[in-house]
Formats: structure tokens, C-alpha cells, sequence
């Protein structure tokens, strides 16, 4: 044993290492049910309504829900489930162990033909995320990381950048709170076109594509969960307005604005874009 790693927490990396090897084909497999409705640069094949707000939802979002409910909920009997297409269970509250589940996160590029939509899985233990997979099927990329074990995407690793300076960084997030955050920090960012799926959006700065990416309020822990342990274990990190890292199942899954970056980086971003957000 290394005497340097508490057993406990090296119980956790071991559990969190079994629940990813888990989640990984799970995520594969639910991809492929989705991609028989999806066409490339084509509208779905897949029925569509909406839900209040007027949010898309596909037949196969729920199919794909339905499945992973299914397999993960036979291989985690202990764990509480939260999916974005699940009635939410309060259940999951008094529980150690839960599931958070985006079916397809993205789910308007689905419909439209857009490839950058994701299937992304969280394991969490104690409000901590320690492993997750954000699979992108469309573009035959897994990303998948498990506590203490790196990140890597399709089988190799990754690494966030290793930027020192926000002005010029290259950025992903909303148009006006990239300007707002950019103008508090007193930097120039380079603005990079926009991701639909925000799983896939930070996945981009756990592998370095990005240096740095931005979420407006209301994002939820399906949409970041598993995005959050990829870019922890990448050298990156995900913060709130008030610059803290993210405790998972709560009573509330929304989310005020996020931003993600590389450690040397993140703090300088939060405070900004916190900043910013009071601003406006």
C-alpha cells in the first residue's frame, strides 16, 4: 500500500476505477442506440416534442434513457439515479452513491444534424464526482476518467493546457458572457464557435482543444457531472460564480454560470466571470 494515499482514499479510486469500466461500455452502448435516428447534417429520424420550455426531447433520448436505466441500474443497485428524462426520485438524496445521466446531452444538434451531442455518465460518491464518460458517437470520441487515474480520450491520455495567461486564450461559451468575462478580466479571448453539447464543450479544455470554456446559468448536473471528473483529473478544473468546485446531489440540480480551465487559470476565470454575471 502506498503509505503516502489514506486506505480510504485508495478504496475510493478502486471503486471508482471498477464504476468506469462499467459506464464506458454503457456509454458506447447507448451511443449506438442513438445514432440508428441520427443523420449527419440531416434532420433526426426520431420523434420530437417538447417538454415546459419549450426543450426538445427525441424518442431516442428516452430510449436511450430507458437502456442505461436498465443495465446501470442492475449493475449499481446501491445508487440513486438523476437523469435529465427520468421523473426525479427524492430517494436519491439519503444516498451515498448515485448516477447522473444526460442520455444525449445536446439533444437540439441531435435533431438538426449536428454531430457535437454526447451520451455523458457521472459515478459520484459523497457529492464527489469520481468517474465519468463523455462519449460523443458521432464523432467516435470517448472521453473517460476515474479518480486518481487520468483522463484520456479513446484509450490515451489527456492533458488541459498548459496556458499560463488568460489574455488570449482560446474560449468556448456564450457570446455575451465570454465579452463580459473578458472585459472584467481586462484580456482578449479568442472566441471559438459554439458547442451545443456543454459535456463536450469541457470536455474540449480537459484535452487541450480549448484553453478555457464558460456556461450561462441554468446548466444542470446531468449536463457537467461527468464532465467535471474528466477535467479534474486533466489538470483542469470546474468552478462556480463564487470560484468553488461542485458538490453533486443536492435537492437543486440548476446551475448558476461555470467556467472550466486548467488550474493555473481557473481561479482568475471564476472571479471574472463571477465579475461579470453580477454585473449583468
Amino acid at each position: 500500500m502506498n503509505a503516502s494515499v489514506p486506505p480510504s482514499r485508495l478504496a475510493l479510486e478502486r471503486r471508482a476505477a471498477e464504476a468506469l469500466a462499467i459506464l464506458v461500455p454503457a456509454a458506447r452502448a447507448g451511443g449506438a442506440i442513438a445514432l440508428r435516428d441520427f443523420r449527419d447534417g440531416q434532420a433526426t429520424t426520431a420523434n420530437v416534442s417538447y417538454k415546459i420550455g419549450n426543450s426538445p426531447v427525441t424518442q431516442a433520448d428516452l430510449d436511450v434513457d430507458a437502456y442505461l436505466k436498465r443495465e446501470l441500474g442492475a449493475a449499481f443497485p446501491q445508487a440513486g439515479w438523476l437523469s435529465e428524462e427520468t421523473a426525479d426520485d427524492a430517494a436519491r438524496l439519503s444516498l451515498s452513491e448515485i448516477l447522473i445521466v444526460d442520455p444525449i446531452d445536446g439533444t437540439r444538434a441531435f435533431l438538426s444534424g449536428d454531430p457535437r451531442w454526447t451520451v455523458a455518465l457521472a459515478f459520484v460518491v459523497d457529492g464527489q464526482a469520481v468517474a465519468g464518460v463523455v462519449h460523443a458517437p458521432a464523432l467516435g470520441k470517448t472521453y473517460a476518467a476515474s479518480l486518481g487515474r487520468g483522463a484520456t480520450l479513446n484509450g490515451a491520455k489527456i492533458a488541459a493546457s498548459s496556458r499560463l495567461r488568460l489574455d488570449g486564450a482560446r474560449i468556448g461559451g456564450p457570446k455575451p458572457l465570454v465579452a463580459a468575462t473578458a472585459e472584467k478580466a481586462g484580456v482578449a479571448f479568442l472566441q471559438e464557435p459554439r458547442i451545443p453539447s456543454l459535456a463536450y464543450r469541457f470536455a474540449c479544455v480537459a484535452d487541450g482543444a480549448l484553453d478555457a470554456a464558460l456556461a450561462s446559468v441554468d446548466a444542470h448536473d446531468w449536463d457537467i457531472a461527468a464532465a467535471d471528473i474528466l477535467l479534474a483529473e486533466a489538470g483542469a478544473s470546474l468552478r462556480d460564480t463564487q470560484g468553488q468546485r461542485l458538490i453533486y446531489n443536492s435537492v437543486s440540480t440548476r446551475r448558476d454560470s461555470l467556467a472550466a480551465a486548467p488550474v493555473a487559470l481557473v481561479d482568475e476565470l471564476a472571479r471574472a466571470m463571477g465579475q461579470a454575471v453580477a454585473v449583468g
